[in-house]
């Protein structure tokens, strides 16, 4: 019989042994695809790709999240941990804002709105 208690505790073991490589790639990997997904909306791109590229960074800070909730679930309670939760939930809410401009058809003019802060504060 499938038992998900012995799932769990064996990738739950799997993340914590191998927390370095982990760690390595999936920080990395989030700050990219984040970037890339704050750059295709600045530039407009299709929906179809801004979608792609935000699927794919929400799957690396889903990813990030539960890898750090398996060191919460043992007691590991650092400022690491903290650190790439925040990390995890910042990629997650950028993305998923992302989508939701998209969805929603709403464009920002971050061209209009630099300007509208350069004449607030003249140098």
């Amino acid at each position: 019989m499938f038992d998900i208690h012995c799932l769990g505790d064996v990738l739950g073991d799997f993340s914590r042994s191998h927390c370095v490589a982990i760690c390595a790639f999936l920080i990395p990997a989030n700050l990219i695809a984040t970037s890339q997904t704050i750059l295709f909306v600045l530039l407009k791109r299709s929906p179809i790709q801004i979608f792609t590229i935000s699927a794919s960074a929400i799957i690396y800070a889903l990813l990030m999240i539960f890898h750090v909730i398996s060191w919460f679930i043992v007691g590991v309670v650092m400022a690491p941990t903290f650190i790439l939760i925040f990390l995890g939930v910042t990629c997650l809410a950028i993305n998923c804002t992302a989508i939701w401009l998209k969805h929603n058809h709403m464009e920002i003019d971050f061209s209009q709105f630099l300007r509208k802060i350069a004449l607030m504060y003249p140098a």
